[in-house]
């Protein structure tokens, strides 16, 4: 894999020497491939290359982009067990969460968009309502910005960084998509798809590299699309500001889970282990704190440590070997660490795990914590791990202040009687709510996804999760006019005082 990966990314960056960054495989320590560290001359070449491809690739139109990404689709279900092997060995998830959660994912998105793009950016007539346009014709339109620039993280480098380049493609952008230079080697992977798949060359190029090279791309793309954490986040909009880049942030988050006592607690355990543990914890809209009515929580805790005390943890080597893999960054190994220590200080008990495995490879244990307060980091900041931190509440009124006690809010999750936990959901301060669910809604690709307070800025998916990547332009038509407009030069004292009382008698009755 290693030199294979290598001439990818050389091939598809024109870059065959200079700076290197080593690729690790989380799971076992192992170096992979080495991808190239662009500098911002390279990115700079990259950006030209795109901006000239971007004019052929709009004027395509929606019918001749969408057949590109169709193709694509069947490129990525054909090449699936390549991807998920590429996946898996430069993040060390499982199988399982590379497939559901990446193929399974991509494969829905390109559908959508394909199908809904045009009826999303098409022309949109408005109705007008103002007395002095009555009987223009007033239009809306939808223009592609031109160059994107798709900054993805490194827990999901499929999802949440091609996820992106999909919307942008089909409104008409040419996109430069930089990985996390822990995890390239699906982009690259991807670059080669949508080759062979008629993608003209230099509407998608990636640009391998480390923050540097996400610095130089800022600066010179049209939009940028950036998911990563809050910190990261605040210095791409700083960059941006320079040069009035508009910006799209998914940035951190501390999702919180309220149990009510009247849930079904089996149903819910179940999803608590599922949504915590997924992806080893590594998912921005995981399940990081679970808040729990007094009178079930001792049944739901005894249920979610039996359940995580029979789960697999290794390098996955194929369908079912593991359930929870390894952690994809070192420093977040750390901060996994920092937390569970701190809360252990703090008064906390691990009823699971609670300590990074020993052995080869990147792995902290599934860990179930309780005897938890807001005290704590791993109840107030993202630990971004397999951790699950279950807290006792006297009423669902504590468990609602204390999920809202956050600076974050991405998403959330309520458990309990349909009506009961709706309210409930309806006054958590997140941008998407689950009910007697959690996570699922990322997959409901109509249903926009964005974060409120320091969670990111815009959102994905829907209508607006396509619009983000384009320019707005207002249409006035005049269609049926005189030459002189009665309001206009020069004032004559009847025909103002005329439009006087007329302005007075259509606003004065209300009519709109």
């Amino acid at each position: 894999m290693a030199s294979a990966d290598t001439t990818i990314a050389q091939s598809i960056n024109g870059h065959g020497g200079g700076a290197e960054i080593a690729v690790e495989n989380p799971a076992t320590g192992e170096v992979i491939a080495h991808v190239a560290d662009l500098s911002a001359e390279r990115v700079a070449e990259l950006a030209r290359i795109g901006r000239a491809a971007q004019v052929g690739w709009q004027a395509l139109g929606f019918d001749a982009r969408a057949r590109v990404m169709k193709r694509m689709q069947k490129w990525v279900m054909d090449n699936a067990d390549r991807l998920v092997e590429t996946i898996v060995s430069e993040t060390g998830k499982t199988y399982e969460d590379a497939f559901m959660a990446e193929i399974n994912y991509t494969g829905g998105a390109i559908a959508y968009w394909a199908k809904h793009a045009e009826k999303f950016l098409a022309d949109e007539k408005v109705r007008a309502t103002t007395l002095a346009v009555l009987g223009k014709k007033l239009v809306t339109r939808y223009e592609a910005l031109g160059l994107i620039g798709v900054i993805g993280p490194w827990n999901y480098p499929l999802t949440n960084s091609f996820g992106d380049c999909i919307p942008a493609l089909l409104a008409g952008n040419s996109v430069i998509l930089k990985p996390s230079e822990i995890t390239p080697l699906t982009s690259l992977l991807l670059a080669e798809g949508l080759a062979q798949s008629g993608l003209p060359d230099g509407v998608f190029q990636v640009a391998t590299g480390r923050g540097e090279t996400g610095a130089a791309l800022v600066d010179e793309v049209d939009m940028v699309m950036f998911t990563g954490s809050t910190e990261t986040g605040r210095k791409v909009m700083a960059r941006a500001a320079q040069t009035l880049t508009p910006v799209a942030l998914e940035l951190g988050g501390k999702d919180p889970m309220i149990v009510l006592s009247d849930a079904d607690l089996e149903r819910a355990a179940n999803l608590a282990v599922y949504y915590s543990m997924l992806n080893g914890g590594q998912t921005c809209i995981s399940i990081e704190r679970v808040y729990v009515e007094e009178p079930v929580y001792d049944a739901f805790v005894q249920k979610v440590v039996d359940k995580v005390g029979v789960l697999r943890q290794g390098q996955s080597t194929g369908p079912a070997t593991a359930e929870v893999g390894a952690v994809t960054f070192p420093k977040q190994l750390e901060i996994i660490e920092e937390h569970v220590r701190d809360a252990l200080a703090k008064g906390a008990r691990a009823l699971t795990g609670g300590r990074r495995r020993p052995g080869k490879g990147m792995f902290y244990e599934p860990t179930v914590l309780v005897d938890v307060d807001h005290s704590m980091k791993a109840m107030t900041e993202e630990t971004f791990g397999p951790t699950l931190p279950i807290m006792k509440v006297a009423d669902a009124e504590q468990a609602l202040e204390l999920a809202n006690d956050s600076p974050y809010g991405l998403g959330g999750a309520v458990f309990g009687e349909r009506q009961r936990a709706e309210r409930l959901a309806r006054r958590m301060h997140a941008g998407a709510v689950c009910v007697n669910d959690a996570l699922l809604n990322y997959v409901a690709v109509e249903l926009p996804m964005g974060g409120w307070k320091a969670s990111g800025l815009g959102t994905r998916h829907g209508a607006a999760g396509i619009r983000k990547f384009t320019k707005q332009q207002s249409i006035f038509i005049s269609r049926v006019h005189l030459r002189n407009d009665v309001y206009m030069f020069p004032y004559r004292p009847a025909v103002s005082k005329a439009l006087f009382r007329g302005v007075r008698l259509f606003y004065g009755r209300g009519k709109r």
